[in-house]
């Protein structure tokens, strides 16, 4: 059975980077078993209701940020969808009375695309796309993922793109590579104790009870924390949580990846 994935997708630097974290990612998904189909769930998408991604051919490259080198605009990641798994997800969602949209349309975003090139850089594994609600209880956006907890059975890999520390107003440029900041780091260390044991209890009420919870995950920036929880709850069955890496940029950016199941 594969695991479920929650993986930072830092800034929109990191896709020409060359530096630890991008060496682990471009790792991590030799380490893994081929997966049939990925589903993941991206801190830029955004939608009221869940959306669902069905797309017949490939997924247009959505370049979702400005002013960055011009390399970064010439990245393309021509992945599939996959209709068989969209069905699959639909049923599964009626079964469990979720409410969802199913989307066409839309590209991957730069929180799909950067990640999913470093792992699977062949852009031949199916993409289902899935939007992310902040403004969801961490309980419903973890019984989304719940409710696709049987396709990992099926070597269906499932991915929440986001990042556990990710406030873009309080980075410490003059601290890259030099130093981590102490509000981020214990932050970070909270969410490791809570993630380690499954103490849904506490995660669920993480702003109330985390150390620097409104630095680490500002009011404006919930979209990027929220995936770690619909990348939990695709693992209540077995309920184990790992951490495969962490480290900084900026002082307080944090690349996080967590492997839960």
């Amino acid at each position: 059975m594969l695991p479920a994935l929650f993986i930072a997708h830092g800034a929109p630097l990191l896709a020409i980077e060359n530096n630890d974290y991008t060496q682990f990612l471009n790792g991590l998904g030799k380490t893994l078993p081929k997966p049939k189909a990925i589903v993941l769930f991206s801190a830029h998408y955004e939608a009221p209701v869940q959306r669902v991604s069905d797309v017949d051919d490939e997924f247009e490259t959505i370049y979702d940020f400005g002013g960055f080198p011009e390399p970064l605009y010439r990245i393309k990641y021509p992945a599939k969808g996959d209709k068989s798994i969209t069905e699959e997800i639909k049923s599964l969602f009626s079964q469990q009375g979720i409410p969802f949209e199913v989307d066409s349309q839309r590209g991957l975003d730069h929180g799909a695309w950067v990640v999913l090139r470093m792992l699977y850089p062949n852009a031949d594994i199916p993409v289902i796309s899935m939007s992310v609600n902040q403004r969801l209880t961490p309980e419903e956006q973890y019984g989304i993922g719940r409710a696709l907890s049987s396709l990992r059975e099926k070597d269906v890999l499932i991915i929440g793109s986001g990042g556990t520390v990710h406030n873009l107003r309080m980075v410490a440029w003059e601290k890259d590579g030099k130093e981590n900041v102490q509000w981020a780091v214990d932050f970070d260390q909270w969410l490791e104790n809570h993630l380690t044991t499954w103490d849904t209890a506490s995660l669920f009420d993480y702003y109330s009870l985390a150390p620097n919870a409104q630095h680490a995950v500002p009011p404006y920036g919930k979209e990027h924390f929220v995936p770690i929880f619909y990348a939990m709850g695709a693992a209540d069955d077995t309920k184990q949580a790992k951490l495969l890496h962490r480290s900084y940029r900026y002082g307080n950016l944090s690349h996080s990846v967590w492997q839960f199941g």
